[in-house]
């Protein structure tokens, strides 16, 4: 199943609900991507399954920083 890496996210789920208010179940998916990005600590890129929202934190603090926030090491995301 599709999951982000990092932080574990996965689909959820909820409801479609028609017109008449009907409603039914339905997955909602999260934006995953995968991306192959470059962590200056191991000095080479890894392939990764993130979130979009994940790609914006690592933009803003870093792979390694993101990683150990979420209480991962850079050798078990590799």
């Amino acid at each position: 199943m599709a999951k982000s890496v990092i932080t574990g996210t996965r689909r959820m789920i909820g409801h479609k609900v028609s017109h008449s208010n009907i409603k039914t179940k339905r997955w909602q998916f999260p934006n995953l991507q995968e991306r192959r990005l470059f962590v200056p600590e191991l000095n080479r890129h890894v392939r990764l399954m993130v979130s979009t929202r994940d790609l914006r934190t690592i933009d803003k603090i870093g792979l390694a920083a993101y990683a150990q926030k979420a209480g991962l090491s850079l050798a078990e995301i590799t």
